[in-house]
Formats: structure tokens, sequence, C-alpha cells
């Protein structure tokens, strides 16, 4: 028995030397943007879906921070109002305006959009931060019939994108950034899957692969127009998105935390795809640690781009009235 327990000792201990290393190596390799520091965002306006809590928060703050008109687009005004009052007690000057929204209500997209289309007179940046991970959602549908992942994470970001872009065209120069995920290489995200129900994790993977083939073709009919589409890989963050994990996949979750970025260094993607002035005519590209990232080819398949947004269009009910791209 005591033999045992050494052995088990021994194998936990190896793990967490393992885990801390990865760690280690991670934080020496992680790219990081520090010129936002210096960056002078005033005049700038700029929406952050999912501003409430987590990145989202984080990175509203230091966009206040650097001078700009952040409006906190958020489900939950509750924990909005909290977010940002957190906000202003460090930067009392923060401009910040919370509007309620969303994503996974077509409703409230389209209530969301007409209200910032009615009330400021330039957009400079629409960032599109929210997000539901499937391990929790995976049993919701949303109001209009739709997986709630798939509503939150691809169809409401296609919809809002579509009702704001006349605004973000008089605005230009102008950028449309997408926080999306590594895991969109898990899932094809073809037009005969894409609407079918996987398994949780699959079903986050397929709302990621949708956002980075959206981004694509998004930039190609961008061209020209002053406005920019790009998405990136934030990292995999010590957020608050695992906090309904259950025993026992808490405890892997407990112990893959030691190997995740701070948000503080979740955000610096984010920012640099913002604000970075060397990306002010970048188009169209996947960005990983502050720096661009090469995309499979098979992202850059303009017969599946083209039938995925198509069909998304008639998914999200776009009318002739609504604004084209």
């Amino acid at each position: 028995m005591k033999e045992l327990l050494m052995q088990c000792s021994a194998i936990v201990l190896a793990i967490l030397v393992i885990l801390l290393m990865y760690r280690l190596y991670h934080y020496l390799t992680c790219g990081r943007f520090v010129k936002y520091k210096m960056t002078n965002m005033e005049g700038k306006v700029v929406i952050v879906t999912g501003a409430n809590s987590g990145i989202g928060k984080e990175t509203a703050k230091s966009l206040a921070k650097m001078g700009a008109k952040v409006i906190m687009a958020c489900r939950n005004m509750e924990t909005a109002n909290q977010a940002r009052d957190e906000i202003l007690l460090q930067y009392p000057d923060a401009n910040l305006v919370i509007r309620k929204l969303d994503l996974s209500s077509f409703k409230s997209v389209r209530e969301f959009a007409a209200v910032i289309n009615e009330t400021e007179p330039h957009l400079d940046v629409l960032l599109h931060n929210a997000g539901l991970g499937g391990a929790v959602y995976q049993s919701f549908t949303s109001v209009d019939g739709l997986e709630m992942v798939m509503a939150t994470n691809y169809f409401g970001q296609f919809l809002l994108t579509h009702l704001l872009i006349d605004l973000l065209k008089r605005s230009a120069p102008s950028r449309i950034v997408i926080v999306s995920s590594v895991l969109h290489q898990a899932w094809p995200c073809t037009t005969e899957n894409y609407l079918t129900r996987a398994v949780p994790f699959f079903q986050y993977c397929k709302s990621k692969c949708g956002e980075v083939r959206f981004t694509v073709e998004l930039a190609k009919r961008l061209e020209g127009t002053g406005v920019t589409a790009n998405c990136l890989h934030p990292g995999v963050i010590n957020t608050d998105i695992y906090r309904n994990v259950k025993f026992p996949a808490s405890i892997l979750v407990f112990c893959m935390k030691m190997c995740m970025k701070k948000i503080s260094e979740g955000i610096l993607t984010s920012i640099y795809a913002v604000t970075a002035e060397e990306l002010r005519h970048t188009n169209g590209k996947y960005f990983v640690d502050c720096a661009e990232k090469e995309l499979a080819k098979k992202y850059l398949d303009d017969k599946v781009n083209i039938e995925l947004w198509d069909a998304t269009k008639k998914v999200v009910k776009l009318t002739d009235v609504d604004p084209k791209i």
C-alpha cells in the first residue's frame, strides 16, 4: 500500500512539474503588444460585446483608459453595471456606455443596432468578443429556435455586422475584429453540417469555424471600403467561463488553469487587432499572440465560404431593406 501511494505521489508530482514547465514556456514565448500603453484612442467609438466579464471587461477597461468611448454591449445588465462601476473606480474619466444586447436573439440584435445607428454619428471598431462555451449551454435553444452556442457565437455576430455595416463604412477607416479560437480547426463547418447539433465541445468548435470563414468572406466583400475585418485566437485564458464545470471534470480544469493565460495576457491580441497602427490596412487575417498566423487553405475556399454566407443570410432572416455587404 505504501509503495502504491509513493507511485501515485510521484505521478502527481510529475504531472505538476510538466504543467509548471509548460506554463513557464508559455510565459516566455507568449506574444505581447506593449505599444498599446502609448496608444491614444480619444475620439474613437468602440463596441465591445460581452464587456461585462472576463476578457471583454478587461478589454473595455483598457480601451477606455486609452480615451475611447466604449459601448459595453451586454446581455446581463446587472453584471454590466457592476463592470462599469468597477472600471470607473479605477478610471473615473472613462467614457462608458451600456447597451442591452443578447446575441442569441435576432430581435435583441436588431434593437441594439437600431439604437446604435440612431445615437452614434460614427463607429470606429466593432469588437465581437462575446461568446458561449458549449460545455455550459449545450441543452439550450435560442428564442429563434437555434442552438444557443451557434446563435450567440455565429448567427448573432453575422446579423449585427450587417446591421452596422453602413455606419462602419461612413466612419472609415474602421475595423471589425472577431475573437475566435484555435479550436476552429476541430470542425469542418460545411453548409451541410453547420445547422445540425453536435456534442458540446464540437458545437463550440463549429461556431468558431463559422467565425473564421465569415471573417475571410467579409474581408473580401469589404475591400476598397476602408473597413477591415480580422479574427484572432486570444489564447486559453483563466476566466469564469469554467465556473459551471462539474466534478470530476473540474479536477482537469483545475490542472489546466495552471497553464492558462492571465486575463491581462489574454486581451493583448484583441487590443493589438483593434488599435495597432500598422494594421490599419490589414484585412482578412488571423492573429495569435499578437502576430499574424496563416490560416489553413480550406478556410480560404471561396465556394464553401460563399455557400455558408448565403445560407446564414436565410437563417438570420436578412430582408431587402437591411444593409448589404
